[in-house]
């Protein structure tokens, strides 16, 4: 039986892998959706080589100029909720929309009771406590693609469960490694004058240009950790990050009687996209396998968070919880997007993030609505203060 996919995100780093999965299997998988925000050009190109049933694209201005570029048969989807809709036109859907914009595909996907592969992180941090209502409530899988929570999710499967304990009851502690980015090693003094360049230049993966920037200041390692956290349903103090710099192990599991198990495979996320395409089953083609004759070390080391504060911070965010994540996660694109202008240095991220997360206003995440607020306060906020470092 062939499974239709919804590619949400299609012209972005975990999009373009998804479709290059599709091409290796095209008897097992068919594109049922294709989702941009803005890249028109790339998605009818993606439209027609797939013909997929559905396009959406969210940027009114942008879908005008499709015209009747898009193949026969193919429906076009426009505007804020376009994506949404397109997530319940498929048995899969691969969620890599990019920011907070992606929290109604994980929403819509849920409620349709679909599997969800998630890597969108900021619609679970931002929404926690509003998507874990609906989670519970439906049907679907929710597999994460992230490579860190994919191998989180593969090792509580190694473990048995019964009527009574679960794989998390028997949890000690999750490791999360990480790479450590392109400044691994550095001091903060040495931080001071690096350059968008220099941030850009992720040693190990390949990834859009706001995920890199956070991998380099290791924010993205702290969404990942509030991320584990409202997936798997552990503590803060049960969840560890370590520096790995190989990116071979994507995380372990520690559990209660001293066994770890860890998911060991060479940095590809077709891997991911394919564990949450295929699940409970998996791929036939080798994504990341590796030739264990050329695998001589393994190394670890603390992460620095000296130079690094955006890693305590987000645990600072986790632990306070409700509205407290999505504030964060929302002062932070706001930041991100203000380096990557030239507007503030790499080393003002985490300082505007500071300064952003003592104004938190301390709102309960009750629904949607209150955390598209704080989502919109936070950034007013985040904009602010880098309107005052930049004219002061």
């Amino acid at each position: 039986m062939t499974i239709s996919v919804a590619v949400l995100g299609s012209s972005g780093s975990i999009g373009t892998q998804t479709l290059d999965i599709v091409r290796s299997e095209p008897d097992r998988y068919r594109v049922a959706a294709l989702g941009v925000a803005r890249s028109v050009d790339t998605v009818i190109a993606q439209a027609e080589e797939f013909h997929p049933d559905v396009v959406a694209v969210a940027d009114e201005a942008q879908a005008a100029a499709i015209g009747d570029r898009l193949p026969a048969g193919t429906e076009l989807l426009v505007g804020d909720r376009a994506m949404a809709e397109a997530a319940t036109s498929a048995d899969v859907i691969i969620n890599g929309v990019v920011g907070f914009a992606g929290l109604s595909v994980t929403l819509a996907a849920l409620e349709a009771d679909k599997r969800l592969g998630l890597a969108n992180k900021e619609s679970l941090i931002a929404a926690g406590p509003v998507v874990q209502r609906v989670w519970k409530a439906s049907a679907g899988d929710l597999i994460p693609v992230d490579s860190e929570h994919c191998a989180v999710h593969q090792c509580l499967r190694a473990n048995e469960v019964t009527d009574k304990v679960t794989p998390v009851d028997r949890v000690h502690e999750i490791v999360l490694t990480a790479s450590g980015g392109p400044f691994r090693g550095r001091s903060r003094g040495d931080l001071e004058a690096v350059t968008i360049e220099n941030a850009l230049a992720h040693p190990t993966w390949s990834m859009g240009p706001k995920i890199t920037i956070d991998s380099s200041t290791l924010m993205n390692k702290g969404l990942e950790v509030i991320e584990a956290h409202e997936l798997f349903g552990v503590s803060y103090d049960q969840i560890n990050v370590v520096v790995h710099p190989q990116s071979v192990i994507h995380s372990m599991v520690s559990y209660t009687d001293g066994a770890t198990i860890a998911q060991l495979s060479m940095p590809d996320m077709r891997l991911c996209i394919g564990y949450a395409l295929a699940f409970p089953d998996r791929l036939e083609v080798p994504y990341g396998a590796i030739d264990w004759s050329e695998m001589s070390r393994l190394d670890f080391q603390r992460p620095d968070l000296e130079a690094f504060p955006c890693l305590r911070l987000a645990y600072e965010a986790g632990r306070a919880g409700e509205t407290a994540p999505a504030w964060l996660s929302a002062a932070n694109e706001v930041a991100v997007e203000e380096f990557l202008k030239g507007r503030i240095r790499w080393v003002d991220i985490s300082d505007v993030l500071e300064e952003a997360l003592q104004r938190w206003p301390g709102t309960t995440a009750t629904d949607v609505d209150v955390v598209l607020d704080t989502d919109s306060a936070a950034r007013r906020m985040a904009a602010n203060l880098i309107d005052k470092r930049v004219h002061a």
